[in-house]
């Protein structure tokens, strides 16, 4: 039995319905496509297990088809996630990333650009602990360079954010849904842009149904412990409430550990929704906990295809935002 022949540049061609010559190009990154035409060779590449010759793309296009991920995530939490979303997404353009932790110290981030740079990637994915905005990179490399889920405090350079105001309108309309009017918002610590983008967001929910905070905003650190003693100032308030969004699953966590030992039920008294859907937090929980999802994996592909068309000369500069999504679960229901 004989091995059916490798599909040729030729064929990949003919199933996206363009030349050899376009097709060639949405391969190798080179020359102006557009973005519909570039995914449809793409497809047909992967379709009938299409697999170039990087070493001699590279000769051909003077690209290395590799590019440099520098995170400071050092526990893996956010940069993981984003991560494997861009490995998904330049996979399929024989792309290869070259993994760098910078550990939120300076000067390892740039002797990682510094080496990067050495190795000629054709491109550079920064990613973070922080969703606050950091300092630009662009200066220092002549190669485009993305930002994922922590933005670029330049805002012509190319940041990919999840939509923390979108996610912050997602919960008050849910807990608005299931009945609860009297309402409290704990976030993390009040210097983080999240807190009060995950806050106005929530607001905005609120306010579309004529209500406002029935108790002023709460602002702690991202911990458990944090979250139970946002729990004993809510109830030494006195303030009523019955519903609580949380800007952290780990502040939600806490937050219903403390009001069940006040012997108030969730989501029977209190409904408490969480923000990041992080399973070890919101499973362990009892009740398992309503949260946001950031959708970092889908961050980590849409920063990796800005990237790959930044590289082939179609540059898109901004702040482009990924819609968060709600996951239901036994603390609102």
């Amino acid at each position: 039995m004989t091995n059916a022949p490798r599909p040729k540049l030729a064929d990949v061609a003919r199933v996206a319905g363009v030349s050899t010559g376009t097709a060639s190009k949405a391969l190798t990154g080179r020359g102006a496509l557009r973005r519909d035409t570039r995914e449809r060779v793409l497809a047909a590449a992967e379709k009938l297990g299409y697999e170039p010759n990087v070493a001699a793309l590279g000769l051909v296009s003077g690209r290395s088809y590799t590019v440099g991920l520098i995170t400071s995530d050092q526990l893996g939490r956010f940069s993981v996630p984003v991560m494997l979303g861009a490995e998904d997404s330049l996979a399929t353009g024989q792309m290869a990333i070259l993994f760098c932790d910078a550990r939120e110290d300076p000067v390892r981030e740039r002797h990682w650009i510094r080496t990067l740079s050495a190795r000629n990637v054709d491109g550079i994915l920064v990613t973070s602990l922080r969703s606050d905005p950091r300092p630009s990179l662009s200066d220092l490399v002549s190669v485009p360079v993305v930002y994922a889920y922590s933005p670029s405090e330049r805002p012509d350079d190319i940041s990919v954010v999840p939509d923390d105001a979108q996610g912050g309108r997602l919960a008050g309309d849910h807990l608005l849904e299931v009945g609860r009017t009297r309402l409290a918002y704990v976030g993390g610590p009040a210097s983080y842009t999240a807190s009060h983008l995950r806050l106005r967001g929530f607001r905005e929910a609120l306010a579309a149904a004529g209500l406002d905070l029935t108790t002023a905003p709460l602002f702690v650190s991202w911990e458990e412990e944090a979250g139970r003693q946002a729990a004993r100032m809510l109830l030494r308030r006195g303030d009523e409430f019955d519903g609580v969004f949380c800007a952290s699953d780990q502040i939600a966590r806490g937050l219903i550990d403390e009001l069940s030992s006040a012997g108030v039920s969730v989501p029977d008294d209190v409904a408490v929704v969480g923000f990041d859907n992080w399973d070890i937090m919101t499973l362990a929980s009892r009740p398992p906990i309503t949260s946001i999802d950031m959708n970092l994996t889908k961050v980590g592909d849409v920063a990796a295809r800005l990237l790959t068309e930044a590289i082939a000369g179609e540059a898109s500069p901004g702040e482009h935002r990924v819609e968060c999504t709600l996951i239901v679960r036994g603390s609102t229901v």
